[in-house]
């Protein structure tokens, strides 16, 4: 299959073909004629699987054709459709993605998020927009100010609705969802299917079509992951090594904590290795500016924390390096889901330390995987580490049948069934026997 097979129009095909790209990836290829049909999506996707393509191409495709049953003249400050996402980065990316498909269609969009100046969003968003990509909080923010309206809103998309929850975001959500207008398209994706998730889908999506195309443990194929055992104290030193060694360029390091991402910045400077840092702590315009000198190569290292680095999407990013193995071992996947995209080749290597090693043991776990060990000449752990185990699945306990209800538990015949019981005789009252003045 291909995208001439999906029911997109001459001009999209064309910027899509622009940007080298021939053949659809699972989740477009099931999610776009969905869209199309003007159906609600429910889809689990993890990042480097074509989600945003998924959700991006249909969706100017019926904005340009105004197929929309609710097409109207766009009026001031409203939006036609509202892509909610998790983090500034995320944000850009998906307008970025916007702007590269729609190139040749008549389509306004722009893209609000926290951490800049509110005034000129503010400005783009007078004239009204028909794609509209924002963080929660920034978009309560404009709407508090009377900056956006939704009585146009015709599809909303609620992007990686997973890390969204993690955040904190499940109050903005609400709020934002009593101020959509009821008849609407919905698209909701998310890495996993979990009970939470399931439980704000209910709330969104109607009637959905679920689509799933990898589980939420998977890793890709083409990755080759290895472990390299070594001290904490030897792991910026083992970090500057491969790079210098090895020549790496491009390579993108995970670091557990903001300071610490600081921290390798400093050292792998001062080796003359140019990197940068991006975080919480660093503004959003330091944050673009680094992301974008990693794209275009002029800076050769960038050390990120699992919430900033959601959102940095670079085709062919060839190594990714977990210096802290996160604490969460889905964050495992996520973060070497930034490799190995689209089929091409990637490389994580993360380091561990022998106090660590249970860190180690629930990621194999948790991908169902035992980890190559590659010894780096001159790095060890001082105590070997321990060899790993996967554990054994544990078989899932059968339902109990639920037992018929009674004729009682409804509560008819209750009164009946009480009168029909024999009544048990009443037991003697014994009385206390009365103290004497004496005993007092």
């Amino acid at each position: 299959m291909n995208f001439n097979t999906l029911g997109l129009s001459e001009a999209i095909l064309k910027a899509v073909n622009e940007q080298g790209y021939e053949t659809p990836t699972p989740i477009q290829e099931q999610a776009i004629p969905a869209v199309l049909e003007g159906r609600d999506i429910l889809a689990a996707a993890q990042t480097g699987t074509g989600k945003t393509a998924g959700f991006t191409l249909p969706m100017l495709e019926l904005l340009s054709k105004q197929t929309l049953p609710n097409s109207k003249h766009l009026r001031g400050n409203q939006v036609r459709a509202l892509v909610l996402t998790p983090t500034r980065e995320l944000a850009a990316q998906i307008q970025e993605s916007v702007d590269q498909y729609g190139k040749y269609l008549s389509i306004r969009s722009t893209v609000v998020f926290g951490g800049v100046k509110i005034n000129p969003q503010m400005m783009k968003l007078r004239g009204g927009n028909d794609i509209l990509v924002a963080t929660p909080g920034r978009l309560m923010d404009l709407f508090q100010q009377k900056a956006v309206k939704f009585d146009q809103l015709e599809i909303l998309v609620l992007d990686e609705a997973d890390r969204m929850l993690d955040m904190g975001f499940i109050h903005d959500i609400r709020k934002i969802l009593k101020l959509l207008p009821a008849k609407r398209q919905n698209l909701m994706f998310s890495a996993t299917f979990s009970d939470d998730i399931r439980t704000l889908a209910k709330t969104i999506v109607n009637n959905p079509i679920e689509i799933s195309v990898t589980p939420k443990n998977a890793a890709a194929q083409t990755v080759v992951q290895s472990v390299i055992p070594c001290e904490k104290t030897q792991k910026t030193a083992l970090l500057i090594d491969l790079v210098q060694t090895r020549q790496w360029h491009q390579v993108l390091v995970f670091s557990r904590t903001k300071h610490g991402a600081n921290r390798i910045v400093t050292k792998l400077l001062a080796k003359g290795i140019p990197s940068a840092a991006i975080h919480g702590n660093k503004s959003q315009a330091a944050r673009t500016k680094a992301l974008a000198q990693f794209k275009s190569g002029e800076v050769q290292v960038l050390v990120a924390t699992d919430i900033a680095a959601r959102g940095i999407d670079i085709d062919q990013l060839p190594y990714v390096i977990n210096f802290d193995l996160p604490n969460v071992p889905e964050d495992y996947v996520h973060r070497i889901g930034r490799t190995g995209r689209a089929g091409s080749e990637g490389e994580a290597v993360s380091f561990v330390a022998d106090d660590e090693f249970s860190l180690l043991a629930d990621v194999e776990n948790f991908i169902g995987k035992i980890l190559d060990r590659v010894i780096f000449e001159g790095y060890d752990t001082a105590r070997p580490l321990p060899e790993s185990q996967l554990k054994p699945l544990k078989p899932k306990k059968p339902k109990k049948p639920k037992k018929p209800r009674s004729p009682q538990s409804n509560g008819q015949g209750s009164a009946q069934a009480n009168a029909d019981k024999p009544k048990r005789p009443r037991r003697p009252r014994r009385s206390k026997p009365k103290q004497s003045k004496t005993d007092s």
